[in-house]
């Protein structure tokens, strides 16, 4: 059913209206599953979050719980700094014991997962780093750069495990797939 509306400011029209709103789209069970899974699961382990900043800091909040009527805090844990140029990523290893950071000053720093004190820096890039990703098991970190390298580190001993040359340009994104690694980049290749 609608209704007429007479419209006096854009002179004598009439619009026609629906007298019921419009149905709101319905949520899928599926969301609505994912949804209670997700509050299941930061309930007992509630989510920790890392930021990265062009003004070349980090900052650790603390656990951040998804329950309704939970109050999350607004300061910090820690501010981090370190980096001499923009963090361009940042990231936790899987075990969520260190926290990883990519910068435009051609490192990779490592951060301890919950106070946030600074590890170690890894240097061995020419130019900025773009990306990272952990392995699986955390016990190694992989870097792209602007320098068409990515890089393998070992966190045993912080250095490069392996040095992989292959784009012909920057190197913009990389994964871990199972035991290999897969990246891309601005030279318009994917490379396995």
């Amino acid at each position: 059913m609608t209704r007429r509306v007479r419209s006096s400011a854009a002179g004598d029209r009439f619009h026609t209206c629906p007298s019921d709103p419009p149905s709101l789209p319905r949520v899928s069970a599926a969301k609505v599953q994912a949804l209670e899974r997700y509050r299941t699961a930061t309930l007992t382990a509630p989510e920790t979050i890392i930021t990265g900043s062009d003004d070349h800091t980090l900052f650790l909040w603390p656990p951040q719980h998804a329950s309704a009527g939970s109050v999350t805090p607004k300061k910090s844990l820690a501010r981090l700094t370190g980096h001499q140029k923009a963090v361009s990523h940042v990231c936790f290893s899987p075990d969520g014991r260190l926290i990883a950071s990519a910068g435009l000053d051609n490192s990779v720093k490592l951060w301890d997962g919950v106070s946030g004190r600074f590890r170690a820096s890894l240097r061995g890039h020419v130019a900025a780093v773009y990306r990272l990703a952990w392995s699986s098991d955390s016990r190694m970190v992989i870097s792209a750069s602007k320098d068409s390298t990515l890089k393998i580190w070992d966190l045993k001993t912080n250095k490069i495990k392996t040095d992989l040359p292959g784009h012909t340009d920057e190197v913009y994104c990389v994964d871990w797939v199972a035991d290999k690694v897969v990246s891309g980049g601005r030279d318009k290749t994917v490379k396995m």
